[in-house]
C-alpha cells in the first residue's frame, strides 16, 4: 500500500536548488568634514550672539547683535561653538536688515 504525502512533506523532501552564498556588498562610508567656523548654516558659531530686548518686557528686539550680554533683557541667538541653524541665520539676517535700514534713515 502506498502512503499519501502531504504537500509539506513533498516540498521538504525535494532538494532546494543550490545557490552559492553571496557575500554582502561592502559599504563604504563617505567622509564627513566639519563645515568650519563662520555664520553660515551648518558652520560652527565663532562667538556668542545676543540681541537686546525691550525694557517693557514685550519681547520685542532692539539694537544690533552683540557678542556679549548687553545687560537687562536679552536673547541668546546662538552660543559660541554651536552649529548655526536656519533659524539662527534668519535672526542674524533680520538684525542686519534692521541695522542697514536704520543707517539709511539716519544718513
Amino acid at each position: 500500500m502506498a502512503t499519501r504525502r502531504t504537500p509539506d512533506e513533498t516540498s521538504a523532501a525535494a532538494p532546494a536548488p543550490a545557490t552559492p552564498e553571496q557575500p554582502a556588498p561592502a559599504t563604504v562610508r563617505t567622509r564627513e568634514y566639519a563645515a568650519g567656523t563662520g555664520w553660515e548654516v551648518g558652520q560652527t558659531a565663532p562667538a556668542d550672539a545676543y540681541r537686546a530686548l525691550s525694557d517693557q518686557g514685550t519681547g520685542q528686539v532692539t539694537g544690533p547683535v552683540l557678542d556679549h550680554h548687553p545687560g537687562g533683557y536679552a536673547r541668546l541667538i546662538v552660543q559660541k561653538g554651536a552649529v548655526v541653524t536656519e533659524g539662527v541665520r534668519r535672526e542674524l539676517d533680520a538684525a542686519e536688515t534692521e541695522a542697514s535700514a536704520t543707517e539709511s534713515e539716519q544718513g
